[in-house]
């Protein structure tokens, strides 16, 4: 096959051989490709000559053709574009070498050539050097996006109209932004010019999708892909410097501010930062290469990683004196901005390590350092995204990255700056700063490693571009607006502009709003309807040029010490983005570093500030640096959590190992997600999120869901989950989201936080709200500016200098308040389009929602201690985050709601309006019900009649008489005749039918209609109405159900334009809500808000009513599962997360630590629950004595304390009775040893105090539920084996006592049996509502499926009757659904919305015994719903006289298999009661007891009778004895 090299000319092909072994795939593909008339699209891996491909052609061409000698070129023949203005410097010095070359083999060959001229125009290029490109134009031509659109605004177009070639470098890096939709528009008024369109030829780095891209370089063009197949020439690496990233190890040297700095927020603990040790790597591995780019992702870290590198190379140079002290200024000072990254007049250039290259630091000192690195002169650059794109550092042959990247793309390109050269291997290596950043650095190194980069997507009609672009078009010429429509539509971005878009830009810049409210809405354009044409005005050319491009101007503010500080020397703190500071306040304080700051003034370029050492802060938050992670590397990110959780570790090594993660790596990853898995149960992954509750510090609610979707899908779920809680609760939720899930603030409260619930929402309405939520946002009003500027809307009022940005700002108000009058103004419409697609993925959301509605996602969720691992990462960015909505107050978020015109909206997003949600049937019935005509509606005598007329407004005799009652229907006329003669009633002639009206109503009709009223009319109901029309129309919409203007047209005889105006009018105003409603219609329909709100809850009530219950079996299946029971949890977390779940259950003492807890902490011990109560994380309180030194306790989470109904309260007390006097010492607060109490009694009175008398009233206090202890050892003593459940295990010494060494003074004096500190106890909520609803929270928790039978169990105070009241409340809130869930159980039942799926998820097609081991539970267990939830089964035994029937009593017990209850033995066991003869099930049984009684939870089991009769001869003795059961004289033991 012939090389590609033949097409060139001899000069060119000696030269490429001279220089080159040979030409790259990259480069063979692309000039077979320029051979065709196709455009070419090259994508290709950084290093594989790309850029030369794309030249030579154009070189060889433009140096050999046959131009005659006296003909000079007459304009540009190639136009390169580069999105980087350096780029566009670099590629024009790269290019020397070919056309030097070139020109030397030619002529060292004789052969004939022409000079090639090559120019540059960028922001940079000089006025001189302008007016020569002007006048003597190169053939080559070097530009960005911006100057070529300043040169087709100018006279300058006219040296492009010979372009024949154009070459778009880097263009996957404005593919998806308005920058390449703005090009896109240039490329096409470029075209338009010449007499041919020109080649383009495309550069990309690795992209996805192709034909994406190829779309966006030519539209519906053909494009010649060329995309040769690489080899992976990447060296990647992840590695950790300390053994375990939760237990740094101090570093050996001082950890200097700038390591404190990098880690903000921490405070000086024993453990280490992990940046000293980062630092420590970071140095090693750049004094080992010579030439190494640093990429962090924020500019702070830029600076302050810069800064302690040099300092550590100082120190590895001997050149530090660690005795100096430390210069006196404040810490702000000395990280005060860039200049701390650079050295100082003077310093000696070698001790200087790294120099930092970001956004703000100047383009000459970036100049200066791209320079040093290239040269050698610099080892190493700390930078941003600055350094991504394609600029040639030179000999660079290592990148390090500092956290993941934030995408897989920005991965590439930043380790593609390594080894930039043909054929050289890219080595990167990350070192990631926590646990979390590790998992993101494991995955997106996964994928760099197999090319699996995120997706490109192009903005889709941006109409900010397409109003800047008209105005610069038209500057010049007019234009037919039929042609112009299909120039832009020709353009990849507006291919599928809706022509109602297009019209409604050409009217906002043609003057359609008024330009006496707002100056700049005075028309740029002139549109000729008539003749089709558009033309600019005077000054657009102006506007376009000075005010033109996409860049957003988004400045930083300056951070200084305030005047009159006492400091000394340069008193600037450091820098804030606009954004944050315009969401500040006087008095707000900020963290810099690890001071905090409190804003004393803003000016309109600085914030000045004192200090405000030790004031809780907020972490500043620059705009630039929140990239948010793409939905796919997140979907990436819980897929690889859900593999490997579920992997061995040796397995997981093993895979880790092949990703590039070192040892260190590997193992902190493991245990990162072995820690998530122990603390909640399971991890988050791309299948489950995860929603996890715990108490703050503060002691507020923290519901956080875990999921890996990214900030672009959380932030606007966070924007509608906290519209939910101002709904429900009627507070702010401060609802943040991040890359890794959403965090919502719950203050505390008595009440349940939300679950789950919180976060799920109906598919179809999740988009309505959050456009209707993004309206009244900060980040909207930002938006709407930068999108109005790129409008030409807020143009710049001087051209030479930057209108300051408190200025942009208050223009930028003024327009958003009169665009808001206005729901189809064009750039309300671009700016949320722009949040919800370009700044949000709404999209990406909607699929989330509907797998989460399809049940392929699943939410769970769990209420845990404190945070979790995957928690406390969110905390911390939630700290950092939290500064925009939640500052808003809620009064100003709700005034300033935007109303947009959701008809136009859904065009140009390309959504449906609405989908079907409304049940037909509701529909019907609902609009009989508003018209009247349902049975129980419809009147029955005159006054009704006049109701009627005045409800309804006029209707015809026949509408009258259709809502009477059938046996009354030939009344109506007489009583319409009788209201008219007592002239309350007028007979009227509307749309062409006589109707019958209210006299009020005479006015109005008149008015708004033009009726003729009836003469007799009282002048008082003839006074003018400020807008009748409105009022009859608004009647109309109260009245029915979701109706068309031509409804409302034909109902009262008008034009359905003129209806349509009065519909829209009410919709502004939020009396109409416009959308599709009824289920098989088309077209936009109207509806009164409140008509909907039935709807939408009667649609749902029937919904619920189809759902099938399931049978009682199944609850008794699922709920001994829902309450952990099989021992699910370990630990004291465990512990207390059981604790939480049975708070204020009453439940017999000797049953908690032998039964209870055993059965749902796989590994519980006395102590655990001890550890609990020492630390005051579980209180626990007695509610009755039993008999045998037993009594009912309760155990609850400290600040959850429900005293039990059954309580016997003490009361009143005698008050010269021990009692009494005990209780008041303990009433004074504090907790007493027993010692201490004997000491106190002593000293009140005379006598001595018996020590026994002392501990029996202790005991009486106690069981009244007065007083409690800080231990669980004086119930576990007390109840020894005397209890109603007895067990073997000795009562262990708490772990209070073995923990302290007390001296003899002090010593605990008095038995066992009131060892601990005693205290006084109180409930957690004083008043009733509090109480029940706490109760109530408590049983959806406990039950899942709360019915009657389950309250009436708990003996809850106020019965059913007063949970029933609660639970009502909270369906309203949503917090719980009412549904006929189980069978036989009643239709007042209400369930947790997560609960009713999970409970189905037990339901069994085969009654058949399965292999599931049985349950055995003391019978007073709410996990057991026999003689609660579910009735005990029919089985009642006579025992010589003695009438045996289960009870939920202390001491008894209840085997269950597969839900079916199989034994119930009475307390002691001697006597049981079979409800299954099932031999599967009993042996089940059998081997369930045998297991309780060899865990010595029971210290003997006998049992000697089964159903009345000898258990020796009946299948449960069997069973029993096949178990391993001895045979005793009296029937069956087993002893532990």
């Amino acid at each position: 096959m012939p090389s590609a090299l033949d097409r060139f000319a001899p000069a060119t092909r000696t030269w490429f051989a001279e220089s080159f072994d040979g030409p790259t795939p990259a480069q063979e593909g692309a000039w077979r490709g320029v051979e065709g008339d196709e455009h070419v699209l090259v994508v290709a891996p950084t290093g594989s000559g790309k850029t030369l491909a794309a030249f030579l052609s154009a070189i060889d061409r433009l140096m050999h053709a046959e131009v005659p000698a006296d003909e000079p070129v007459p304009g540009t023949r190639v136009l390169y574009i580069s999105p980087l203005k350096a780029l566009a410097v670099d590629v024009e010095r790269n290019l020397r070498s070919p056309l030097v070359g070139i020109t030397q083999a030619a002529a060292r060959r004789g052969d004939s050539f022409r000079d090639v001229t090559v120019g540059v125009r960028s922001g940079d290029t000089s006025q001189r050097d302008r007016r020569s490109l002007l006048s003597r134009p190169p053939d080559i031509l070097i530009t960005t996006p911006e100057s070529l659109f300043l040169m087709l605004t100018s006279a300058a177009r006219d040296t492009l109209r010979t372009v024949d070639t154009v070459i778009i470098d880097e263009i996957h890096a404005v593919a998806g932004t308005k920058r390449g939709a703005h090009l896109a528009v240039s490329l096409e008024r470029l075209d338009a010019l010449l007499e041919a369109p020109a080649r383009r030829i495309g550069l990309s780095a690795t992209v996805r999708p192709h034909d994406e891209v190829a779309r966006f370089l030519a539209g519906s063009a053909r494009v010649s892909v060329v995309a040769p197949t690489a080899t992976t020439r990447l060296a990647l690496e992840v590695e950790v410097p300390v053994d375990d990233m939760t237990k740094i190890p101090a570093p050996p040297r001082d950890e200097g501010s700038g390591a404190r700095s990098l880690a903000p927020g921490e405070d000086d603990q024993p453990r280490g930062s992990i940046w000293p040790h980062v630092e420590e790597a970071i140095m090693h591995r750049v004094l080992a290469h010579r030439s190494t780019i640093i990429f962090v992702n924020s500019r702070g870290v830029s600076e302050r990683l810069t800064a302690r590198l040099n300092e550590a190379y100082a120190d590895h140079l001997g050149l530090t004196d660690p005795d100096a002290p430390p210069a006196g200024r404040t810490p702000a000072q000395i990280m005060g901005g860039s200049a701390a990254a650079r050295p100082a007049a003077g310093d000696d250039a070698e001790t200087v390590l790294a120099r930092a290259h970001h956004g703000s630091v100047s383009k000459d000192q970036r100049a200066l350092i791209e320079d040093d690195l290239k040269s050698g002169r610099l080892r190493c650059v700390v930078a941003t995204s600055s350094l991504e794109l394609g600029i040639d550092m030179g000999a660079v042959d290592l990148v390090i990255q500092v956290s993941s990247p934030p995408s897989v793309a920005s991965g590439l390109q930043r380790v593609g700056r390594a080894g930039h050269q043909v054929g050289e291997i890219s080595q990167g290596v990350t070192y990631p700063t926590s646990r979390p950043d590790l998992l993101g650095a494991a995955v997106t190194t996964s994928r760099m490693q197999a090319g699996l980069i995120e997706r490109l997507d192009i903005p889709a009609n941006p109409l900010d571009i397409l109003a800047q672009h008209t105005v610069a078009a038209t500057a010049l010429e007019s234009l037919d607006v039929e042609e112009w429509f299909d120039t832009v539509r020709r353009s990849a971005p507006f291919a599928t502009l809706p022509r109602s878009a297009y019209d409604a830009t050409l009217d906002l810049l043609s003057g359609r709003y008024p330009s006496d409210e707002f100056a700049e809405l005075r028309p740029r354009i002139v549109w000729d309807r008539d003749a089709g044409t558009i033309e600019g005005r005077p000054g657009a050319q102006r506007l376009a040029v000075t005010s033109g491009g996409t860049i957003p101007d988004r400045g930083m503010f300056g951070v200084f010490l305030a005047a009159g500080a006492e400091e000394s020397g340069p008193r600037k703190v450091g820098e804030l983005d606009e954004e944050m500071v315009y969401e500040s306040r006087i008095n707000d304080v900020f963290a810099l570093g690890a001071t905090s700051w409190r804003i004393q003034e803003i000016t309109h370029d600085r914030v000045n500030v004192t200090p405000a050492f030790g004031q809780p802060a907020r972490l500043p938050f620059w705009k630039g640096d929140a990239i948010g992670r793409p939905y796919e590397l997140g979907e990436a990110i819980g897929a690889f959590v859900r593999e490997a959780s579920a992997l061995a570790p040796e397995a997981l090594a093993e895979r880790t190992a092949g990703l590039g993660l070192d040892r260190r790596a590997a193992d902190n990853l493991g245990a990162y997600l072995r820690d998530q898995k122990e603390a909640t149960g399971q991890v988050p992954s791309d299948r489950t999120l995860l929603v996890e509750r715990f108490r703050d510090e503060l002691g507020d609610w923290r519901v956080v869901l875990h999921s890996p979707f990214g900030r672009r899908v959380h932030a606007p779920w966070a924007l509608a989950v906290g519209a939910r809680i101002v709904e429900r609760y009627g507070m702010d939720g401060s609802v943040v989201a991040s890359d890794d899930g959403i965090v919502a603030r719950i203050p505390d409260t008595e009440t349940e936080p939300p679950g789950a619930e919180l976060f799920v929402f109906d598919t179809d309405e999740l988009d309505t709200i959050v456009t209707a939520e993004v309206g009244s946002s900060a980040l909207f009003a930002s938006r709407f500016r930068e999108c109005a500027s790129r409008a030409l809307l807020l143009p710049r009022r001087n051209p030479g200098s930057r209108a300051p940005l408190w200025q942009q700002r208050q223009r930028s108000a003024q327009l958003l308040d009169v665009a808001r009058k206005y729901p189809s103004f064009p750039i309300l419409l671009e700016t949320a389009r722009e949040c919800l697609q370009d700044v949000y993925d709404l999209p990406a959301l909607t699929a989330l929602s509907q797998r989460l509605a399809s049940r392929e996602v699943q939410i769970a969720e769990v209420t845990t201690e404190r945070a979790s691992p995957f928690a406390q990462n969110l905390l911390f960015g939630y700290v950092a985050a939290f500064l925009y909505e939640g500052d808003t107050p809620l009064a100003e978020r709700r005034a300033s709601a935007l109303t947009l015109d959701p008809t136009l909206l859904a065009e140009l997003l390309g959504r449906a309006e609405l989908r079907e949600l409304l049940d037909p049937e509701v529909l019907e019935h609902i609009e009989l019900e508003l018209q009247r005509l349902t049975d129980d509606r419809q009147v029955k005598d005159v006054e009704g009649v006049a109701d009627l007329l005045r409800l309804l407004g006029p209707l015809s005799s026949d509408e009258v008489r259709a809502r009477v009652q059938p046996d009354l229907a030939g009344e109506a006329a007489g009583w319409l005749t009788e209201l008219q003669g007592a002239r309350r009633a007028i007979e009227v002639a509307v749309a062409g039918d006589i109707r019958w009206a209210v006299v009020e109503d005479a006015g109005r009709l008149r008015d708004a209609l033009g009726v003729v009223v009836p003469m007799g009319v009282p002048d008082a109901y003839l006074e003018v109405v400020a807008d009748p029309l409105l009022d009859l129309v608004s009647r109309h919409a109260r009245t029915h159900g979701p109706f068309t203007s031509a409804d409302v047209a034909s109902r009262f005889g008008i034009g359905v334009a003129v209806a349509d105006q009065v519909l829209r009018r009410l919709s502004r105003d939020g009396r109409l809500t416009e959308g599709e409603f009824r289920p098989q219609a088309t077209g936009s329909e109207w509806v009164d808000p409140g008509v909907l709100r039935r709807l939408r809850s009667r649609s749902l009530a029937a919904a619920r009513q189809q759902v099938e219950p399931v049978d009682p079996l199944t609850f008794a299946r699922f709920l001994p599962s829902w309450q952990g029971v099989g021992g699910t949890v370990r630990g004291p977390e465990g512990v207390l997360a059981t604790i939480d779940q049975l708070a204020g259950v009453a439940l017999p003492a000797s049953a908690w630590e032998s039964l209870v807890l055993p059965a749902r902490v796989r590994d519980y011990s006395p102590a655990m629950l001890d550890e609990l109560t020492s630390a005051g994380e579980v209180v626990w309180s007695g509610a009755g004595s039993l008999p045998g030194n037993d009594g009912w306790v309760q155990l609850h989470p400290a600040d959850f304390v429900l005293r039990a109904a059954g309580a016997q309260a003490v009361d009143p007390l005698d008050p010269d009775s021990l009692h009494a006097t005990i209780a008041t010492a303990l009433d004074g607060g504090g907790a007493f040893l027993f010692r201490q109490l004997i000491d106190v009694l002593t000293a009140q009175g005379p006598g001595t105090v018996d020590h026994a008398d002392v501990a029996t009233t202790l005991w009486d206090l106690v069981w009244s539920g007065r007083i409690s202890n800080d231990t669980f050892a004086p119930v576990r003593t007390l109840v020894g084996r005397g209890g109603a459940h007895r067990t073997q295990r000795p009562a262990p010494r708490a772990r209070l006592h073995g923990r302290r060494v007390r001296s003899p003074r002090t010593a605990l004096q008095g038995p066992p049996t009131v060892s601990g500190r005693w205290f006084s106890l109180a409930e957690s909520a004083d008043d009733a509502t509090s109480l029940q609803l706490a109760r109530t929270e408590s049983l959806v928790g406990r039950y899942g499926v709360v019915t009657r039978g389950s309250v009436m169990a708990e003996q809850t105070p106020g019965g059913f009757a007063a949970i029933y009241r609660v639970l009502r409340e909270l369906e309203q809130t949503g917090s719980v659904l009412r549904g006929y869930y189980i069978e036989t159980l009643g239709a007042a039942q209400f369930a947790a919305p997560a609960t009713v799926d999970r409970m189905r998820a037990f339901v069994l097609d085969d009654e058949r015994p399965t292999d599931a081991a049985a349950v055995t539970l003391a019978a007073t267990d709410p996990a057991n719903p026999y003689g609660a939830a579910l009735p005990w089964p029919d089985r009642v035994v006579d025992d010589g006289g003695t009438r045996h029937r289960p009870a939920r009593k202390a001491g008894s017990l209840v085997v269950m298999h597969d839900g079916h209850l199989v034994l119930y033995l009475e307390r002691g066991g001697k006597k049981a009661l079979v409800f299954d003869d099932d031999p599967a099930r009993l042996a089940a049984a059998a081997r369930s007891l045998v297991t309780l009684v060899r865990a010595r939870r029971m210290s003997r089991l006998t049992i000697e009778t089964a159903d009345g009769r000898p258990v020796g001869s009946s299948p449960l003795g069997d069973a029993l004895l096949e178990a391993g059961f001895e045979q005793t004289i009296k029937g069956v033991r087993l002893d532990a």
